[in-house]
């Protein structure tokens, strides 16, 4: 994609140059879940590509944060936390003011920006003007006066800690077919039963299944290995998010619901497939060529069947 095709692109401005020719700060504002979090991932790794010696500052929330914890041009992570009210952002202000940026990013439009010391300020695209992008491009959009480079890929940075961990784990494992079975709410829950049909159908593909999950997801991980009779590594509930996108990386391929884990597949540069039933794939769905998805046209995923979704596995394998 590049920012070419959009009507109301401008030529870079003053503030864009001055940061090409100095060592100077950027601040980021990112976002909360995990999903929406590595897809603000592509507008950040394309303002270091334009101002690769710029240090950039972040604001997020605690559980995004491990996200961009190995992030190489990273300067200070400020965590907003919800939970400590007012005075929580009143003190993260005042630590976030110290510092003078000579360009601030806000795809989150709390009205933090607003109080932040920075010569160029530049706010997210409202959803309404943008219904015809994926998430994405919108977050993109934001800095169309500063780059017309096109968008990059979603990015999750992996330690050498995190690589050695996921060999440790998978050992001589190699073609591997990882799952997620859970989400955060049950309307975008595939049923274990059906994950299992996919297994099924699958297995002459791939020699062993990842689970992949939190804690929560631990109990549809012992239903799944009850019922499925292939080799199983389960890990839900049992790593972190780096060591999960370690995984991920060392995977061939991921199935799962509407969630993070499909966005942190996408990120770690692996084929994956998201079952949707509610929400809309257009816009949030994981990017890349290689993410598919389906969604059930009455939006209940209970009604897509295992063998359907390995169907159009099966035929995108073929082809390549």
């Amino acid at each position: 994609m590049s920012l070419n095709k959009y009507p109301d692109y401008r030529p870079m401005n003053q503030v864009a140059r001055n940061l090409e020719e100095v060592n100077s700060k950027i601040l980021f504002i990112t976002l909360s879940n995990i999903g929406d979090a590595i897809l603000t991932t592509p507008t950040l790794e394309a303002l270091h590509a334009q101002f690769p010696d710029s240090t950039i500052d972040i604001i997020g929330d605690t559980r995004s944060k491990i996200i961009f914890q190995h992030c190489p041009y990273l300067g200070i992570f400020y965590e907003k936390d919800k939970k400590l009210g007012l005075a929580g952002i009143y003190s993260l202000l005042m630590n976030i003011r110290k510092t003078h940026y000579e360009l601030a990013v806000d795809l989150r439009s709390d009205g933090l920006l607003y109080f932040i010391k920075a010569k160029k300020k530049l706010f997210k695209h409202s959803n309404q003007s943008t219904l015809n992008l994926h998430s994405a491009e919108r977050h993109f959009l934001a800095i169309k006066k500063v780059t017309n480079a096109p968008i990059p890929n979603p990015k999750i940075w992996i330690s050498e800690k995190e690589r050695l961990f996921s060999k440790k784990v998978l050992g001589k494992q190699k073609n591997i077919l990882a799952l997620g079975l859970g989400a955060n709410f049950d309307g975008k829950i595939w049923p274990v039963s059906n994950f299992v049909d996919l297994a099924d159908s699958l297995s002459g593909f791939f020699d062993a299944v990842l689970l992949l999950g939190s804690h929560q997801d631990a109990k549809k991980s012992s239903i799944f290995m009850k019922l499925y009779s292939g080799k199983v590594i389960d890990c839900a509930g049992q790593t972190n998010l780096l060591e999960t996108a370690a995984l991920l990386g060392k995977s061939k391929f991921f199935v799962g619901n509407d969630s993070g884990l499909g966005h942190m597949a996408s990120a770690v540069g692996i084929p994956s497939f998201t079952i949707f039933g509610v929400g809309e794939p257009n816009r949030y769905r994981p990017l890349g060529k290689e993410a598919l998805w389906y969604q059930d046209p009455g939006f209940n995923i209970s009604t897509i069947k295992g063998a359907h979704i390995a169907a159009k596995i099966i035929q995108w394998i073929k082809l390549q």
